[in-house]
Order: structure tokens, then sequence, then C-alpha cells
């Protein structure tokens, strides 16, 4: 098999198929191992709901173990393993994710091999569906149907979510990330046991397949997936996914400004931000940038619109690296909207205005520098970290990724901030 990836002993790559890769994170820190699976396909709206509905129907069984009680009785005999999937937009992607966690291999009696285990009942699942007169068993569909509608009803209970939500719409409007990642009740009416599992088997052949284990791990993990007849009977592809992180390029266009109405307590002010003819490089700075805007409680503002002004009970931004945006979230008085907002675009000149101080940058960076080290802490945290630079075509490992936020200088803050305009503003008020 071909090895990538062995300049970055972190994350150890090996292509099992063309489009199917192993991911192995060696670490002795935890007493668990942890197993994913990634499927990455690209936004469009004839699929998302599709999509977001098929990992909720194959977690209900596999051609193995054909029902949810039978799994959760496999779990526990693996000494309480645990099992986890669900759905999430990543750039211009729909990423379906798989997860089991056990037990290392050291903790567990009589020279039982867990991890093995581990990777064929996670296989199973994914790969080996329960197919009923070439279809999914009805009775699933029909239930996850009904589970996937409640999830995207209640896409309006969090306000303050919901709001997040139509801004990326508005600014993404007829484009893949506008999508909600769960889809669309009108567009669950046609879906049925049969056209669904058309679509997995349409997904499992084109989509770029991602495999990780993490944990105390070694040699016998990649002949077990090699050997894994799930994985043998996958079929090569040139996987069809959208690399994120490209820079897009940004239309110059006029402040869109949306206000919609609903039962709110508290208006919910989200501002969208456009950052145009950014460089690799500069996504670094941008990360400084966010911090000093709206990323901590020393920000801009966190300190100048909630705490001196007092005209938001919440103030804070986070940047969308892979989409190359920000996003300013507040919660305020609505009879204060217009003061919030134009004290925002005062921060927001401030930025490409005010020299920055080497500590107050230094700080931002030591900030960010602590939430990138704690990324091994977490093997959750540590897959989704190289999972995203497997999406991005990149290799950056963590140490190289904090080196690069050390170099940001106070001065090349200002220059990405004159990058940055609104693209949207939205407002939810009652």
């Amino acid at each position: 098999m071909l090895n990538e990836g062995r300049d970055n002993m972190k994350d150890v790559k090996t292509i099992l198929k063309e489009g199917v890769t192993l991911h192995e994170i060696k670490t002795d820190k935890f007493k668990t191992n942890l197993c994913a699976v990634f499927l990455s396909t690209p936004l469009t709206r004839e699929n998302i709901t599709k999509g977001a509905l098929v990992p909720m129907v194959l977690r209900r069984g596999s051609s193995k173990i054909k029902t949810q009680e039978e799994i959760s009785k496999v779990l526990e005999e693996m000494y309480g393993a645990g099992f986890d999937c669900g759905i999430e937009k990543t750039g211009n992607n729909q990423v379906l994710k798989f997860y089991l966690e056990s037990l290392n291999d050291e903790f567990v009696p009589n020279d039982e091999h867990l991890i093995e285990k581990s990777i064929e009942v996670l296989m199973d699942i994914v790969f080996n569906p329960l197919i009923v007169n070439n279809e999914f068993k009805n009775e699933y569909v029909n239930s996850e149907k009904e589970n996937l509608k409640q999830i995207i009803q209640a896409k309006i209970d969090n306000k303050a979510k919901y709001a997040y939500e139509r801004c990326i719409e508005e600014m993404y409007k007829n484009k893949p990330y506008g999508l909600y990642k769960f889809g669309y009740i009108e567009d669950l009416e046609n879906i049925n046991s049969a056209n669904l599992y058309d679509y997995y088997k349409t997904l499992i052949n084109e989509c770029k397949i991602d495999i990780f284990v993490s944990g105390n791990i070694n040699e016998m993990v990649k002949n077990k997936l090699e050997e894994n007849l799930s994985i043998k009977n996958i079929q090569p592809r040139k996987a069809i996914y959208e690399i994120s992180e490209k820079n897009e390029e940004k239309e110059d266009k006029q402040e869109n400004e949306i206000i919609d109405k609903l039962q709110v307590n508290q208006g919910k002010l989200v501002i969208g931000l456009d950052i145009k003819n950014i460089t690799e490089d500069e996504k670094y700075c941008v990360s400084v940038y966010n911090i000093l805007l709206g990323g901590s409680a020393n920000s801009k503002l966190f300190q100048n619109v909630r705490e001196k002004a007092s005209l938001a009970y919440t103030a804070s931004s986070s940047y969308l690296r892979q989409k190359n945006n920000i996003i300013i979230r507040a919660g305020i008085e609505i009879d204060n909207f217009e003061k919030a907002l134009n004290l925002i675009k005062e921060q927001l000149d401030d930025m490409k205005n005010s020299e920055f101080q080497e500590q107050e940058v230094e700080n931002a960076k030591q900030l960010i520098i602590s939430t990138v080290n704690g990324i091994p802490d977490s093997q959750d945290a540590e897959i989704t970290y190289y999972f995203g630079q497997e999406l991005a075509g990149k290799s950056t490992d963590i140490e190289q990724y904090v080196e690069n936020i050390r170099k940001v200088q106070p001065k090349q803050i200002n220059e990405v901030a004159k990058k940055i305009d609104i693209n949207t503003i939205y407002f939810l008020r009652n």
C-alpha cells in the first residue's frame, strides 16, 4: 500500500484504495481508542436531506447487527464501548460522521483485541447496512424521517442559532454553503426506502472516505482494515468532494440588511464579514484579528459594546477559515439595534486604522496557541483537526500551526483588516 504523510508522523496516512484513506494517530495519552469514518460529498440541494438521513438509518442496524438493541448489546459486551454518528457542513462539503470509542486493549482482560472488534463493528454499520428487498428497511426509514423532521423544525427553537443560520443563508444565497446541514422538510416527502438506498450506493461509490484510528495502536490496525471484507468490497474511486480553504473570490457588493420578526425576548444581531483577496499566510493574521475583534473577554466588541456602552448582553466573533468569513454575534435590546450596529461598525473601522500594541497582539496569539496546543488532549479534537487538514489538501501539523501564529505582527493585522468588509447584517426581532 502507498503510504503518505510520513513526514508528519502524527497523522500517518495509508491509501487503502484510490479515494479511501486510513489515518493513524498514534498516542498513549488515553485509555481509549477512537475509530471514525468520514464520508465527504459536495453540498447540493438535491442530496443534502438524503445525506442527513443516511447516518440516522445506518445507526438502526447493519447486515450483521440488525437492530439498535443488538448494536447496544454488542457495545455493552465491548466493555461499554460508545457509538455515535452525525452530519456536518465543512466548507462546501456535507460530511457524514461515524464514531466508535472503546477501551484500549491494554486495559482489557483476557488478551482481547478490542480494537479489532471496534473496526469490524464500525465498518459493518457504515458499509453493510441492513437491506430488505434491495432497499433500506422501510420501518427504519419512516421512523428516522420523522426524527429528522423534528430536528429541522427545532431549528427555530434556539433563536441565537437560528439567526446565525439565517445570516449564513443570506450571505450564501443560491450557493452550496447557504444550505442547512440537516436539509429541508419539503424534500423529506419525496424520500423513500428505495431512493434513499440508491443515494447511499451512489454516495459510497463516489464520496471521499477517510478512516481515522486514534490511540495506542500498532501495525495490526492497518492490517485489520486491509483485510476487512467491507473495505475490500469498496471500489476505488476518483472521490468527488470540494477542497476547502481555497480562496473564493468575494464579490464587491453593498451591505445586505435583513430584518426578520419572530417571538423573541431579545434581539439577535448577526453580521457576516467577507475577507477579500487573502493569502494562506494571512489567514493566521485573520485568526489573531478575530481574537482582537470579538474572540475574547478583552476584545473590542466585548469591552466597548458590551461592557462600556452596555448595548449588548453578548458580543463576540468567530472566524470561518474555510469560507474566508468572520461572523459577529450580539444579543441586544431591540430598541438598541441602530446604536449597537453603529458602535460595532466603529470597532471594525478602528481595527483598520488603529495601531495595535505588541502586548495585546501577543495576548491574542497566546490565547490561540493555548487552544491549539490543547487539541491533542482530546481524541475527537485531534481527529477533527487532521480531517480539516485533509479536506484542505494540507499537512500542517499542530507545531507548525503554532509557529505560524507566533510569526504574526501587529502591522500585518492592520493590513488584513483593510481586506474585511460587511457582507450581511441580519437582525431578528419581535
